[in-house]
């Protein structure tokens, strides 16, 4: 006859298997993934940037050199438009745009050059931009004579004026001009410096010099 084993289940069962543990039940793990930067990414943004600087750098550069191109042009066509003789007259005149100019043969004084020059229809030259500036001074050049303009403070020193009676604004002294060199009253102006685009010298108005006149009017082929 079998033997029958009633075992309760609130006692602990020994036996074979009175040993194995049965590991419990762990909570469920989770995690958080935050947005971290890509090193990759990062790097090639950098590169992206030094790239386009150096791109923009380049892109201003030869801008820069293309406007030195083209003011360099405007200027010679500027001189060859208006500083180049258009025609020589009798009698020493000579057109440059937008007068007529006469430089003497002979030396006078300021005043007695001022009569010349009247005597022909003219006075003595007025310089009233840069372009005349360097018109004239391009001219003038050719001569290597030094030559009196319309410019005088005689009326009162140390305020130069233009033989029309304007007041001068822009000059093109030489360098330490006016001076009254040696303390010599020196109260009109000449073109002295004929490598200097500022060529204009003061000197004792009595001084012997050529001169240069200028008169204006519609040039006539």
């Amino acid at each position: 006859m079998a033997e029958h084993i009633t075992v309760h289940s609130h006692a602990p069962v020994r036996g074979i298997y009175s040993d194995i543990i049965v590991p419990e039940e762990q909570p469920e793990s989770t995690m958080d993934y935050v947005n971290v930067p890509d090193a990759s990414a990062s790097s090639n943004a950098m590169k992206d940037a030094a790239v386009y600087e150096r791109k923009h750098f380049r892109l201003v550069t030869v801008s820069f050199g293309l406007l030195c191109i083209l003011q360099a042009a405007l200027n010679i066509s500027l001189r060859l438009a208006f500083c180049e003789p258009k025609h020589y007259f009798q009698q020493g005149w000579v057109y440059l745009h937008p007068s007529f100019y006469y430089i003497s043969s002979t030396k006078k004084s300021w005043q007695e050059s001022r009569e010349d020059c009247q005597q022909r229809g003219a006075d003595l030259l007025i310089i009233n931009s840069k372009e005349e500036q360097v018109c004239i001074h391009d001219f003038s050049r050719k001569f290597h004579k030094l030559m009196w303009i319309g410019l005088t403070q005689r009326q009162s020193r140390g305020i130069w004026k233009w033989v029309d009676g304007t007041l001068l604004t822009k000059s093109y002294w030489g360098p330490g001009e006016p001076n009254s060199y040696q303390g010599k009253t020196e109260d009109c102006a000449e073109i002295k410096l004929h490598d200097n685009e500022n060529s204009w010298n003061d000197i004792p108005c009595g001084d012997q010099n050529f001169w240069i006149c200028e008169k204006t009017g519609p040039y006539k082929t």
